[in-house]
């Protein structure tokens, strides 16, 4: 036994060893990246005269970037592991082409899109605006590619000339929504929803309780996603020169040009309008080179990418001036839950602390709180909301600027603004409130597991394994419903409306804003710089900075971030590890399944956590052009 004991102590001694050795390693290697870095600095960006601007997008259009572990994120880019599409910050796409279109280095501009993941209509816009001053400026735009989705094709359709593969095609097939439902999958798995819900139209629980979409869901979601087709494709063919009559929305009438074109989907782009030209990858260079020149290695024409321009850009936190009046911008992004939550996601103390942090800077005179937001958790919003009142008691002018989706709790915390501004494909309204407990007493007892005791109450019977009494059901469909009369009374309130008008277009119903104007739900039409401008016109402000109220990194994060830039990570590990080590792929696979299985679990538990367990959320507002 003594020898055994000895065996497996010297294995773990080994193992132990090994284990520090390798971290050591690698700490070493980071140190040695960072002293090179700091020594030699980063290649400066030269852009050459006559070049082309590469607007190479590769993600996903965001208002707000999601906060990401600094050394998962390091990890994740030095072994090409990462599966979710990156974020690209919408501000930072429309400041490299406002910029671009000032620079007499730039003369030209390449829509390279075939990386774009997806972005909502009213993001695009903003980008689409940014194009248009790029060509008043006297500067071409070309798009170029193997194939559009209909989010690339809405921006490609501003260029001068857009090119295909001769291989490639365009797919534009409009906006739908077709949800799972899981209510039989429940009823085999024995599982019970109690569901507690005001509002006709109020289908976020749907999925749960119903196999397919109800009639009122159905008139709802139709009477948005329709109006939101007709600008995208009023949009697209304004862009183009073309009728709206040219967007096939039946199969016959894409059959039909189809069996034209020989079932040649290029050739079918191109009779039909789509496209301008269909060009090869090489073609399409050469057409490049031929305009601006070829590059200082000759190999490709002259060029700057997106991300290579946009480290030109000052640092926006180094331009902020201590001495004049400031416009403050605060972003509540992702869903609303109690507590405080990193960027990318709505806490409530959080972003009651960023507006807060807006009322006690004394430079600050206004504030856009610029909402893209499906709802979450209602009392998070009215944590939030309140501070919006506590800004407007202060005398600082409030303007909610409505980005992609500001619905349920979304709206929840716009009500309140002095006003609210949106873009005229913004998703809104669906005010209405929801509550659901699901219980697991019959599933237990089907496997012989069985709940019994005894209290001094029936308060105390309540229990997932043992059912919830029809008196307690009772009391929450009361809270609920005066969750939902608490809502539409401060909407009345807030926005001077009379009370059964508000009921009237409440009811869980989702609108665009266009319609929401009609209602009086929604003041202007505008993007986040007329809010801004707005709220400067409130504030009697003539000059003025413009600021992003942000949360700030703690000191441990911010080493984390230096210690683990992506870069710096992935030159140490290439110097430690060869690209070809089957052995270090496969540990860092399967630590990386692990991190993101735990954030998703983390994820989906902090989603719902109100403390009431009464929520405002809309379930069927995330549309995109895809």
């Amino acid at each position: 036994m003594k020898l055994i004991a000895n065996i497996f102590k010297g294995i773990w001694t080994t193992l132990n060893f090994s284990r520090r050795l390798i971290l050591n390693l690698l700490f070493l290697f980071i140190l040695i990246a960072i002293v090179i870095s700091i020594v030699s600095g980063e290649d400066q960006v030269k852009v050459e005269n006559k070049s082309v601007l590469r607007l190479n997008l590769n993600g996903i259009i965001v208002e707000q970037l999601t906060y990401v572990d600094p050394v998962e994120a390091a990890m994740s880019d030095a072994f090409g592991d990462s599966e979710e599409p990156s974020e690209i910050l919408l501000d930072d796409v429309i400041d490299v082409i406002n910029k671009a279109a000032q620079d007499d280095r730039i003369t030209v501009m390449y829509l390279d899109l075939q990386r774009l993941h997806s972005a909502h209509l009213d993001k695009l816009r903003d980008i689409k605006d940014a194009l248009a001053q790029f060509k008043a400026a006297g500067k071409k735009i070309y798009a170029h590619g193997a194939y559009y989705t209909q989010a690339q094709y809405y921006l490609a359709s501003v260029a001068d000339e857009i090119s295909l593969h001769p291989y490639g095609g365009v797919n534009i097939t409009g906006f739908g929504m077709y949800p799972l439902y899981f209510k039989e999958a429940l009823d085999k798995l024995k599982v019970t929803q109690h569901i507690f819900r005001v509002g006709t139209y109020k289908s976020a629980v749907e999925p749960y309780i119903r196999s397919d979409m109800s009639p009122e869901a159905k008139e709802s979601n139709l009477g948005w996603i329709t109006p939101l087709w007709t600008q995208y494709k009023t949009e697209v063919a304004e862009n183009r020169g073309f009728d709206v009559a040219n967007f096939d929305e039946t199969f016959a009438a894409l059959t039909d040009k189809m069996e034209a074109a020989q079932g040649d989907s290029a050739k079918y782009a191109i009779d039909n309008q789509w496209v301008d030209a269909l060009t090869t990858n090489q073609a399409f260079a050469q057409k490049l080179i031929d305009e601006v020149g070829l590059d200082a290695k000759g190999k490709s024409f002259k060029q700057v990418s997106f991300n290579q321009y946009l480290s030109t850009l000052p640092p926006k936190e180094f331009a902020e001036n201590p001495f004049t009046e400031k416009v403050a911008v605060v972003v509540a992004k992702g869903q609303i839950s109690d507590g405080k939550r990193k960027a990318g996601a709505i806490g409530g103390d959080s972003t009651a602390a960023l507006l807060k942090k807006a009322r006690l800077n004394d430079k600050v005179k206004a504030v856009v709180l610029r909402i893209d937001s499906g709802g979450g958790s209602m009392f998070a919003s009215e944590t939030i909301r309140n501070e919006v009142l506590a800004l407007k008691a202060a005398g600082k002018p409030v303007i909610a600027s409505m980005g992609s989706v500001a619905a349920s709790g979304g709206y929840w915390i716009a009500a309140s603004a002095n006003e609210i501004w949106a873009s005229p494909s913004t998703i809104t309204g669906s005010i209405g409130v929801f509550g659901m407990i699901m219980t697991f007493e019959n599933a237990a007892n089907s496997l012989g597991i069985y709940s019994d005791g005894v209290a001094t109450t029936e308060l105390k019977g309540q229990s997932p394994f043992r059912g919830i009494d029809g008196g307690y059901k009772n009391l929450i469909q009361m809270g609920v419903e005066d969750a939902y009369d608490k809502f539409i009374s401060m909407v009345a309130t807030e926005r001077n409306l009379d009370k059964s008008a508000v009921n009237d277009v409440a009811q869980g119903r989702v609108w665009l804003a266009t319609q929401a104007l009609d209602f009086g739900l929604v003041d202007k039409l505008g993007n986040k710089n007329d809010a801004i401008e707005a709220a400067a016109s409130l504030a009697n402000l003539e000059m003025y900075d413009v600021i992003t109220i942000e949360q700030t990194l703690t000191e441990q994060e911010k080493l984390m971030q230096q210690l683990f830039g992506a870069s710096m990570v992935q030159s140490a590990i290439s110097a430690l590890v060869p690209e070809q080590s089957i052995f270090a792929k496969t540990a860092l696979n399967a630590l990386d399944s692990v991190s993101n299985t735990i954030a998703l679990q983390t994820q989906m538990l902090g989603q719902l956590n109100d403390p009431n367990h009464v929520y405002t959320l809309c379930l069927v507002c995330n549309v995109s052009p895809e």
